[in-house]
């Protein structure tokens, strides 16, 4: 040690390797390689014909005593009782309609339909008549029919 300084060793440094951001690049590298190599594989699908589900067939029952009432786009009411023709009854002749049908049944039904493009304020009307009538078997149809079915 003859010669040196003590100072002057200490402003030298040893050379150190820091291994922590060599870890983040392979690491990084390796994600991008897994992800290259994923997006490489082709995604191969077969064709396969599904079955087609088919409504049920309402079976004819000439009991039905069951009240259709249709809405259609026009704000036109359509009234048919069970499997009958429908009719083409104005607002103002569904609530007394619906009391006598209530009057007359003792089991009442009522089925609120509606048209291709019918009005969803002309379904609540059908709907608050049917509930101000006291009948508590209603129901909403939801696929629509044709106009007058």
């Amino acid at each position: 040690m003859a010669g040196s300084s003590p100072k002057a060793e200490e402003g030298k440094k040893k050379a150190r390797i820091e291994i922590i951001p060599l870890i983040d690049v392979i690491f990084f590298l390796l994600a991008t390689f897994v992800l290259f190599t994923l997006s490489l594989q082709r995604i191969v699908s077969l064709p396969v014909t599904l079955p087609v589900a088919t409504p049920p067939q309402q079976q004819s029952n000439p009991n039905d005593t069951t009240i259709y009432l249709q809405v259609s786009d026009e704000g036109t009411y359509y009234w048919k009782m069970g499997q009958g023709s429908a009719d083409l009854v104005s607002a103002a002749e569904i609530p007394s309609r619906l009391a006598d049908y209530k009057r007359s049944e003792s089991n009442p039904r009522v089925l609120v339909r509606g048209d291709t493009k019918a009005r969803f304020g002309a379904a609540v009307f059908v709907l608050d008549e049917v509930r101000k009538a006291g009948i508590e078997q209603v129901s909403v149809e939801t696929v629509t029919s044709p106009t007058g079915r």
